[in-house]
C-alpha cells in the first residue's frame, strides 16, 4: 500500500464529489502536479450530494457565469460520451400568465449568454413529452441542450479520479477526513488528518455539504447552506424496457409547482424503470447546518439523505398528477424515496475562490453537478492564470463582508433562496426580506418618516425614492410615464424619476452612506496605490486632489472603479462601491502583503456618511450655511478637489465631484454628525432624492460605468472609453497589457450607449425593460458576437426621464459601433427596436444647456 503523503503542493479537501474531481482534473489539465485529494467518504463519494443528485442539466439561467459553467459542463460530459443531450421542457399551466411570460424572459437572457432555448407551444410539448396533460399547460420552453449525466455523475467523478491517478500527478485517500487545517502567519501551511498532517502550499475546499466545517476550522464561515430537497420514485416504468437508455424522455420543469419530473430509462440501467419526481419547497424550506448533520454509520441511508414523510409533499403531488397523470397510475416507491440534501446560499451565486484572509486556501462549495465541471475549470484557471475567461465578481468569496458571514444572517439570507429555487420567478430588483436594518444612514429616521422606499446594498438601507416627494408628479408627470406592465414596474417608484427632474431644476441630495471607505495609511501608502491604480494618485498629486482611477487584472480587464483622495502624503482614502468593496479591500490587502508594503489598509465605512449635494443651485445652498462661502466659488474650489468646511457648524469634507452629471459636491462626515447636516440642508428647501436618480437613470443619461455590470474583466479601459490620454510614468499592475491594448488601430468592442426608438410590445404598451438583453442584428436575427467571441448585450438599463427613452449600455463589436447604427434588443422574447445614441463615453443630456442629444 502506498505510503501517505507528508508534502503535497495541493490538497484537495472533498475530491470525492464531482466539484472536487473536476478540480484536480483541470488542475492537473493546466499542468499542476503533487496533488493529494482527501476524503471522508468513499471515492466516488457514498454520502456527498453527488451519490444521490438527479444529474440533469438545464443550460438556461439569467446570468453569465451560471451559462458559462454550465454550457462548458455540458460540453465536457458529452465529450466523454457521458451525457445524453435528450432535451428539456419548462412549461407553464393555463392561467400562470407570470410563468409564461417567465419562461419568454428566460429565453432572452439565454441568447444573451449563449443557449439555445425558444417558446414552444403546448401541442409541441405534448409531442415531445407524451406523458403531459397537454390541456393543462398554455406553453413551453424547450431547452434543446438540457439533458442527463449518465448514467451517474458519480460515475464520471471515479473516472475523473482513475485518470488524475494514472497521470502520476494525484493520490487519492478515501475514508480519510480533514480533521484540522494548519495555519501560519495567514497562510495555509498544510491540512490535519486522521493518518497524519500533508503540509501543503494549497488547499482548495470541496467539501459540499460539509465546507462551513471545513471553513470553521480556518476561523470563517462560507454563507451556504444545506436544504432538504424531497425526491420521489414511483414506479416500475416500463416504457424503455430492451432500449438500454438512461433516460428516454426530455426532462420536464414544472417551476410554477416547484417540481420537476424525469424518466429513469431502461429497468436494467442503474437507477432504470421508474419515474423520479422532485420538489423544492416553497413555505417552509428546512435547512441543516453541516454540524448536525449524521455521520455515515448513523444515517439510514446517508448523512446527505434524510426520511422523507409524504404528508410533506402531498399538495404539491396532486398538483404534479394534474400535469403527468402516469405519477398516480403508478405505484409510489417510499423506500427509494427521501430527503436529499443541497445547498442554497445568501445571494444565489457559490463560494468559490481564495479565502479573503486564508492566504492560499480556497473554496469551491455550493456547486450543483451541472455546474461541476465548469467550476473545475473556473478554479484552475483562476489559481493559474489569477483570472477566469469571465468575470467572476458574483461568485467570488472575497465578496461578503465579514456581517455576511454572520450565522443568524446566512441562516435568514439562506431560508429565503431556499424557497425561491424554482418558484416565484425572481425578480431583478428582487429585495431579501431577512437581513435588513443592518446598517442605517445617521438620518434614517428622517428618511422614515418622509416614506422612503427602501432598498439594501451590502446590509446598508437606501431610499430610491421618497413618498413625501408624491407631488413632484404634479409638476413633472408628464415626463415620467406610469408603467402599465405590473413586471417593469414592480420594484419600482414612479416618484424616483420626478426627483431627479427636480434636482436637475433647483437642487438636491442624495444619501451615499452605503459608500466602502478604504484607509490607506503608512510609509508604503503611495507605492501601494501608485502600483494598484492606473491613474496618477502619488508623485506630484497634490494633497487635497480626488482622482477618479480604476484597478485592472495583469491582462488589463477592469476589475475595480472608485476614487482616491490623497489625505496626506501617506495617507489615501478610497471611497469605493458598497457591493463591491470588500472584494477591493481584499485585493489591495494581498497586494500589500505580496509586495511586503509597511501600510495599514483599514475598512472605515461606519465611520463615516455621505450625502451628494448636487443641481444648480447646489453652490448657493451650501453657501448659505457655510462659514466660509467665498471658498465655495468655482475659482477658489475647482472639480475632483477636496478640502474640510464648516457647515452649520459641522466638519464636512466637501469632495467637488459628480455621479450625475450636476453640479456639486460629495459630503463626507463623521457619522454622528450626519442628522445635523441633514436637518441643515433639508431646512434650506433642498429636496431628498432618492438612489434611483444616482444609481440608475440620471447616471446613464450621463453614460456613467458601474463596476461588475458595465466595467468587467473581460473587457478593457479603451473599450470602456474610459482610458486616460497618456499612461503614467511609472509602474502598475496591468500596465503591459493596457499598452498593448492601447496599442491598437481600434479596439475589438466598444461600450456604446443604445435608446429604445419604439417600447410598444406587440399588445401597444409600452414597455420599460430591465436586465441583461440581447442586442441583435435585425438582418440576421442573430446576437452580435465580437472577435474574441463576446456575445452583446445590455449591461445596464433604465428609463431616463430628463431624455425621454430607455437608455442601456452594451459593448458592441467594432464593426456595429457607429451612432445611428440600428440594431434589435429582445426583451421577454420580443424584438424591440433601438439605435446606437454614442459610442464611447458620451452623455445624452448636458445640464449646461439643457440640449438632450438622444
Amino acid at each position: 500500500m502506498a505510503e501517505f503523503p507528508s508534502k503535497a503542493r495541493v490538497v484537495i479537501i472533498g475530491h470525492g464529489g464531482i466539484v472536487g474531481a473536476s478540480v484536480a482534473h483541470h488542475l492537473i489539465e493546466r499542468g499542476w502536479t503533487d496533488i493529494v485529494g482527501i476524503d471522508k467518504s468513499g471515492v466516488p463519494t457514498d454520502i456527498g450530494s453527488t451519490a444521490h443528485a438527479s444529474d440533469f442539466c438545464y443550460a438556461t439561467a439569467h446570468d453569465r457565469m451560471t451559462c458559462y459553467t454550465t454550457l462548458y459542463s455540458i460540453e465536457f460530459f458529452a465529450a466523454r460520451d457521458r451525457y445524453a443531450r435528450v432535451g428539456g421542457l419548462e412549461v407553464a399551466r393555463v392561467g400562470d400568465d407570470e410563468r409564461m411570460a417567465e419562461l419568454k424572459r428566460k429565453v432572452s437572457s439565454g441568447r444573451a449568454f449563449g443557449t439555445n432555448a425558444m417558446m414552444i407551444s403546448a401541442a409541441e410539448a405534448k409531442a415531445r413529452f407524451p406523458l403531459l396533460e397537454e390541456s393543462v399547460i398554455q406553453g413551453a420552453l424547450w431547452d434543446p441542450d438540457a439533458g442527463l449525466v449518465k448514467p451517474r455523475s458519480q460515475i464520471v467523478t471515479g473516472e475523473l479520479i482513475d485518470e488524475a491517478i494514472a497521470s502520476g500527478h494525484f493520490s487519492s485517500w478515501a475514508n480519510t477526513p480533514c480533521t484540522g487545517l494548519h495555519i501560519e502567519d495567514g497562510r495555509i501551511r498544510g491540512v490535519d488528518t486522521e493518518r497524519g498532517r500533508i503540509e501543503a502550499e494549497y488547499v482548495v475546499v470541496c467539501a459540499g455539504l460539509w465546507g462551513r466545517l471545513i471553513a470553521e476550522m480556518a476561523g470563517e464561515d462560507l454563507p451556504v447552506m444545506p436544504v432538504d430537497h424531497p425526491l420521489t420514485f414511483f414506479g416500475p416504468y416500463e416504457e424503455f424496457a430492451g432500449t438500454g437508455k438512461d433516460i428516454g424522455y426530455p426532462l420536464l420543469r414544472d417551476q410554477g409547482n416547484s417540481a420537476y419530473l424525469r424518466d429513469t430509462g431502461d429497468p436494467k440501467t442503474p437507477e432504470g424503470g421508474q419515474i423520479e419526481w422532485g420538489y423544492y419547497e416553497e413555505n417552509a424550506p428546512r435547512l441543516v447546518h453541516p454540524r448536525d448533520l449524521l455521520e455515515k454509520e448513523q444515517a439510514r441511508l446517508s448523512p446527505s439523505q434524510r426520511d422523507l414523510e409524504i404528508e410533506q409533499i402531498m399538495d404539491p403531488l396532486e398538483r404534479a398528477m394534474e400535469l403527468t397523470p402516469i405519477l398516480a397510475e403508478l405505484g409510489y416507491d417510499e423506500k427509494r424515496s427521501f430527503n436529499g440534501l443541497l445547498q442554497v446560499t445568501s445571494d444565489g451565486g457559490p463560494s468559490i475562490g481564495e479565502s479573503p484572509s486564508i492566504r492560499g486556501l480556497w473554496y469551491a462549495v455550493s456547486v450543483w453537478v451541472k455546474d461541476g465541471p465548469g467550476t473545475g475549470k473556473v478554479v484552475a484557471d483562476w489559481m493559474t492564470d489569477g483570472r477566469t475567461e469571465v468575470d467572476h465578481h458574483g461568485i467570488d468569496t472575497a465578496r461578503h463582508y465579514p456581517f455576511q458571514r454572520d450565522e443568524k444572517f446566512i441562516h435568514d439570507r439562506c431560508f429565503e433562496t431556499a424557497f425561491k429555487v424554482y418558484n416565484p420567478p425572481v425578480h431583478d430588483r428582487e429585495p431579501y426580506s431577512k437581513g435588513r436594518d443592518l446598517f442605517r444612514s445617521p438620518f434614517w429616521e428622517r428618511e422614515k418618516a418622509l416614506g422612503g422606499h427602501f432598498m439594501e446594498i451590502a446590509g446598508w438601507e437606501r431610499a430610491h425614492g421618497y413618498a413625501s416627494n408624491e407631488g413632484l408628479l404634479d409638476v413633472y408627470g408628464q415626463q415620467v410615464p406610469e408603467r402599465q406592465n405590473e413586471w417593469d414596474a414592480r420594484h419600482f417608484w414612479r416618484v424616483s424619476n420626478a426627483e431627479q427632474l427636480k434636482l436637475s431644476a433647483d437642487v438636491g441630495m442624495i444619501n451615499l452612506s452605503h459608500f466602502c471607505i478604504i484607509d490607506v495609511q503608512g510609509r508604503d501608502a503611495e507605492a501601494l496605490l501608485e502600483y494598484a491604480c492606473v491613474a496618477r494618485v502619488g508623485g506630484d498629486t497634490p494633497i487635497g486632489k480626488g482622482i477618479y482611477t480604476h484597478f485592472l487584472d495583469h491582462l488589463g480587464g477592469v476589475r475595480a472603479d472608485l476614487t482616491v483622495l490623497r489625505l496626506a502624503n501617506d495617507h489615501y482614502r478610497v471611497i469605493d462601491g458598497g457591493d463591491a468593496g470588500h472584494r477591493d479591500l481584499v485585493w489591495l490587502q494581498r497586494l500589500a502583503q505580496d509586495q511586503g508594503r509597511d501600510v495599514e489598509i483599514s475598512e472605515r465605512t461606519q465611520a463615516y456618511g455621505c450625502l451628494g449635494l448636487w443641481g444648480p443651485n447646489a453652490r448657493k445652498t451650501l453657501q448659505s450655511i457655510a462659514k466660509d462661502p467665498a471658498g465655495l466659488e468655482h475659482t477658489a474650489f475647482p472639480f475632483a478637489s477636496f478640502r474640510e468646511i464648516n457647515i452649520a457648524g459641522i466638519s464636512v469634507l466637501a469632495f467637488r465631484i459628480s455621479y450625475v452629471g450636476e453640479q456639486g459636491w460629495e459630503l463626507h462626515f463623521n457619522y454622528d454628525d450626519g442628522l445635523a447636516l441633514w436637518d441643515a440642508l433639508y431646512a434650506k428647501g433642498v429636496t431628498p432624492v432618492g438612489i434611483e436618480t444616482y444609481a440608475n437613470s440620471r447616471r446613464l443619461e450621463k453614460s456613467l460605468r458601474l463596476q461588475n455590470a458595465d466595467l468587467l474583466t473581460d473587457y478593457n479601459l479603451l473599450e470602456a472609453d474610459l482610458a486616460r490620454p497618456k499612461v503614467k510614468p511609472v509602474e502598475f499592475h496591468g500596465q503591459a497589457a493596457y499598452l498593448e491594448q492601447r496599442a491598437r488601430a481600434h479596439q475589438p468592442a466598444m461600450l456604446c450607449t443604445l435608446v429604445m426608438d419604439d417600447n410598444r410590445d406587440a399588445n401597444g404598451m409600452a414597455r420599460y425593460p430591465l436586465g441583461n438583453l440581447p442586442i441583435i442584428d435585425p438582418k440576421s436575427g442573430e446576437v452580435l458576437v465580437d472577435e474574441l467571441g463576446r456575445r452583446s448585450y445590455t449591461t445596464s438599463i433604465a428609463y431616463g426621464p430628463s431624455v425621454g427613452k430607455n437608455i442601456m449600455l452594451a459593448y458592441l463589436p467594432w464593426a456595429y459601433c457607429h451612432v445611428g447604427q440600428l440594431l434589435q434588443m429582445e426583451y421577454f422574447n420580443e424584438a424591440y427596436p433601438v439605435s446606437v445614441a454614442a459610442v464611447g463615453y458620451q452623455s445624452l443630456y448636458d445640464p449646461q444647456n439643457e440640449k438632450p442629444r438622444a
